[in-house]
This record gives structure tokens, C-alpha cells and sequence, in this order.
């Protein structure tokens, strides 16, 4: 008695699915436990195997195409079997198979037509070309040859493994003989189609086959079929029996059979391995090529560790200064042409400055402090990095206002100091510091945070040695200042141990070429490693 066969639900998810590819034909036998097709879920693709016995008697859906859970699949059932009573009387549907059975007739004589007309090909000779593997595959690369010219091919074998626009999957062969031409090198793309390798007798002469040429293909059916959706209270035990895939974490399904791909039991046979002691990590519990070559046998009564966890997120929702952030670094990044310059800078000189400035009980400098006034003097020397882009114009700025990173919960911020060039050590310290303090309460003003020409970045008290930045727009340069490093340098010939920071200036190329962001870097150098020449 036929069967009807629909489409399963292969996951809780699944609404439709897409036929990747069948692995039986109308007219073949299948037995219990055969793959009748792979199927493509929302999740992942997976076989999907018959538990009937009996004859493909009838596809209701054509690789590449995607139907709805339920409906019709395929129908099994005795050879020569009338299948028009399981279709409820649907005129539709039987002109379909009225239509397919004479497609069917005509099979033949297509077949010896082509044949004809392609002389080219020996019998005997199959010509296998590149599959279409999902229902958006446009070409395939071909990852990896698991056979080789001259070897002997057994139907069932894997061929090759071919990357699709979604997955690297197996591909086996339908034919069994010598692998006579490899159309397809490994690493090398080509179209859906393309002739990818040629299978037939041993020493068979395949050179005068025409390698662009396709094999002639049988008329397809003219009408997709699809049968009336079943009633769940009908045919219960019918369904639960056609969901090919183990509900269950093992690699074994209720009846012990073991979920493994082709390649993966070919690996296992190789290797000695039995597939009962293998936990699989594929979907479903199955086994795949990794799961073979990563096992590792157990002593006996030991089990294999296999860590277990909860995969969760927790969702915090975006603030205004988060989104802001967002908008503003990824519209700099990828409208303006970012190029970086580093240097390493000398700090013995700006370490016994800073101390002997700091020995004064009113005044305490940073670094940062120093490097902000450096810049700020560099920048009245070479204007051009002190400029903003427009499509029109370039904007050189007459003044100078030095933005500040600061990090703050949320985020980053960037409080101005305006007029920086005019300010001394102890004024843009005690700037800088009122300015942080009111940006992590949240107490900045627009006006404390407009402005800028120019931004300095400083991670150096996190120990980060170097780093590069996204320009703050619509500066055209922002400076990456790293950590003070102890080492090993070379003075006055000899190695001895120094001070050096590594300091990185990204650039806009639009305003700023890089002969002036390097003659830039050549000042502010000089004021770094040389601090009294910034009170002249």
C-alpha cells in the first residue's frame, strides 16, 4: 500500500523547508532507513531518511524548491502502484501525474536523442557536474578532493567537498567506475553546472569530451504536485513516522540506528573507529568529519568529559549617547580615507620635567597635560592638520581647541579646551581635570563639548603601549597616545635603559597629506622630548 510522505518538521521552528538536493529518483527502490533527500530548515540542511519500504513512486517537490510544512514530499509505495486515490480526487493533481507519466514515456527517446547528438561521450561514460547544493547557489568552490584521477569509485563514495554561498558540504557520487577528469581543481570556483569531474570504465580516452559542454537532461515535470494538507487526527502514527531526524542529544536515535554524514563514517571505517562510541557535535546529535577526527578514545568505565552550559545574553538597551556614538564613529570611519603614522618618542627629558615642574606643592601636571600643549603648539605650525573637510572647501582653523577623550559609563566624551595653544601646563591640567569630572556626572554642557579642531586620545594609564583611533569629525586629525615603557635603547651608541611612549596620529588624507602629518609628528617630537622649548 503507497505511502504519502510530506514534508517534515525538522526543527520547532521550521515553517518551510527547501529540497537541497534528492538522493533517490522516481522508479528507484528505498529501503528503511534510506536518505531520500537533503532538506534545508531555517537552522541548518539535514538528511532526511524514509522509514518505508517500497518504490519512489512519485516527487511532489523539485530540488531547489521550498514548500510548506506538510505538504507532499513524495509518495513510496509497490511498484506499478495507481497512487490518483491518495490524492483525493484533485483533477489538478491527477492531470500532474497524468502529465508526468507521459513526460516519463518520452524519457527515453530524449535520452537517445541527446545521445545522438553527442556522440563525443562513450558509453558507459557519466558526466557529473557542479551541483546545486542550496536553493540561492549560484557558483560552488571545490574545497577539497577526497578522490584522485585514476582511483576507483564506488557509488555512495564522497567526491569532494564543495563550498556553497552557505556551508562546505560533502558530495558523493551516484556512479560507480574510475574517476577518469577532475573539471574542478581544488581552491578553483565555478558556475552551477560546470562539469566537474567524469566517471567510467577504466581507460576510457575522455579527451575528446567537450568540457563545456552539459549532459543532456530528461524533460522535467511540467506541474509541481502538491497533495491536500493531512488531518493530524488521520494519520498520527504516519507522521511521527516520517521525521527522519533523532529528537534526542545522542548520536543514536530510540531504534539505535547512529546519525553519521557520509565522509565521517568513511573516516571512522578508515580509522578503526566505532561510531557507538562517538558523541556527535551535528545538529541533532549527529556525527560529522570533525567529530571522527577529534576523538579521543576513553578507559575503560571512564566517560568522556563533555562540558555542559546555558547559552544566554542579557539585553541592555541602547542610551542616546550609545547611539550617538554609533552614528557619528561609523560615519567617520566610512566616509573619511583614515591613514596612521606612528613614531616612538624619547620621555627621559619630559620624565625629569614633569618632576621638577611637580616639585612645586601648587602644582601637579600629567603627561597628558604636556602632550595636549604639544599639540597645540605643533598645530599653530603646520595649519593644515588644523582643518575640517567640506565638499566644497577645506576649513583651516585660525584658532585651536583640543578636544579630550574621556571615558565615562556610557561611553566616550570629548570636552574641549578652547584656545589651548594660549594656556600653560597648570591651566590645561586644571582644565582638564574639571572637565572629566563634570562629564562622568553628566553635567557637561553642548558648549563644553563643540568646537573641537583637533582630539587627543590617551590610553597610556591603561597600559596599552599603542593603539589608533577613529577621527573625531569634522577634525581632520585625532592623536593616540600609548603607555610610558620602560627599556633597553641605544644612546649615544651604546644600549642603555630609557623611557619611550609610542604616540599614533590618524590622519584624514581628504585635508591632510602625508608629508604634512609626518612633519607634524617631527614637532611635536621635538616639543615632547625637549619640554623647555615649549615656554619659548
Amino acid at each position: 500500500m503507497a505511502e504519502i510522505i510530506t514534508m517534515p518538521r525538522l526543527s520547532d521552528t521550521m515553517e518551510e523547508g527547501t529540497v537541497a538536493s534528492w538522493l533517490k529518483k522516481v522508479g528507484d527502490k528505498v529501503k528503511e532507513g534510506d536518505i531520500l533527500a537533503e532538506i534545508e530548515t531555517d537552522k541548518a540542511t539535514m538528511e532526511f531518511e524514509s522509514f518505508y519500504e517500497g518504490t519512489l513512486l512519485h516527487i511532489g517537490i523539485a530540488e531547489g524548491e521550498t514548500a510548506e510544512v506538510d505538504k507532499l514530499l513524495a509518495i513510496i509505495g509497490e511498484e506499478g502502484e495507481d497512487i490518483s486515490g491518495l490524492l483525493n480526487g484533485n483533477e489538478e493533481v491527477e492531470k500532474s501525474v497524468e502529465e508526468n507519466t507521459e513526460a516519463a514515456t518520452k524519457e527515453e527517446p530524449a535520452k537517445e536523442s541527446a545521445s545522438s547528438e553527442d556522440s563525443k561521450i562513450p558509453d558507459g561514460v557519466e558526466i557529473i557536474t557542479m551541483p546545486r547544493l542550496s536553493d540561492t547557489m549560484e557558483e560552488g568552490t571545490v574545497a577539497s578532493w577526497l578522490k584522485k584521477e585514476g582511483d576507483k569509485v564506488e557509488e555512495g563514495d564522497i567526491l569532494a567537498e564543495i563550498e556553497t554561498d552557505k556551508a562546505t558540504m560533502e558530495f558523493e557520487s551516484f556512479y560507480s567506475g574510475t574517476l577518469l577528469k577532475i573539471g574542478i581543481a581544488e581552491g578553483e570556483t565555478a558556475k552551477v553546472d560546470a562539469l566537474l569531474a567524469i566517471i567510467g570504465p577504466a581507460g576510457t580516452d575522455v579527451s575528446a569530451v567537450n568540457l563545456s559542454a552539459k549532459p543532456a537532461e530528461a524533460p522535467k515535470e511540467t506541474k509541481k504536485v502538491v497533495a491536500p494538507e493531512s488531518k493530524p487526527q488521520e494519520q498520527p502514527a504516519k507522521e511521527n513516522k516520517s521525521v527522519a531526524v533523532s529528537q534526542s542529544t545522542s548520536s543514536a536515535n530510540a531504534t539505535g540506528r547512529i546519525f553519521a554524514s557520509p565522509l565521517a563514517k568513511k573516516l571512522a571505517e578508515e580509522k578503526g573507529i566505532a561510531l557507538s562510541s562517538v558523541r556527535g557535535s551535528g545538529e541533532n546529535g549527529r556525527i560529522v568529519k570533525r567529530d571522527i577526527e577529534n576523538y579521543q578514545p576513553t578507559a575503560a568505565g571512564v566517560a568522556a568529559y563533555v562540558p555542559v552550559g546555558e547559552e544566554s545574553f542579557e539585553e541592555t538597551t541602547n542610551s542616546q549617547m550609545r547611539k550617538t556614538i554609533a552614528k557619528r564613529l561609523g560615519e567617520s570611519k566610512f566616509t573619511a580615507p583614515h591613514y596612521y603614522l606612528t613614531i616612538e618618542l624619547d620621555m627621559d627629558n619630559a620624565i625629569a620635567s614633569r618632576a621638577a615642574i611637580n616639585s612645586n606643592p601648587d602644582v601637579k601636571i600629567s603627561f597628558n597635560d604636556m602632550i595636549v600643549k604639544a599639540c597645540a603648539m605643533a598645530l599653530r605650525k603646520h595649519p593644515q592638520v588644523n582643518s575640517q573637510w567640506d565638499d566644497k572647501v577645506t576649513r583651516i582653523a585660525k584658532h585651536i581647541h583640543v578636544g579630550v577623550a574621556v571615558a565615562v559609563d556610557e561611553g566616550l566624551v570629548v570636552p574641549v579646551l578652547k584656545f589651548a595653544d594660549n594656556m600653560t601646563f597648570s591651566q590645561i591640567g586644571a582644565a582638564v581635570k574639571e572637565l572629566a569630572g563634570k562629564a562622568r556626572d553628566k553635567k557637561l554642557t553642548p558648549d563644553e563639548m563643540q568646537g573641537s579642531t583637533f582630539t587627543v586620545s590617551n590610553l597610556g594609564m591603561f597600559g596599552i603601549k599603542e593603539f589608533t583611533s577613529i577621527i573625531n569629525q569634522p577634525n581632520s586629525a585625532i592623536l593616540s597616545v600609548g603607555a610610558i615603557v620602560e627599556k633597553p635603547v641605544v644612546k649615544n651608541g651604546a644600549i642603555a635603559i630609557g623611557n619611550t611612549m609610542t604616540v599614533t596620529l590618524a590622519c584624514d588624507h581628504r585635508t591632510v597629506d602625508g608629508a604634512t602629518g609626518a612633519k607634524f609628528l617631527q614637532t611635536l617630537r621635538q616639543y615632547i622630548e625637549n619640554p623647555v622649548t615649549m615656554f619659548v
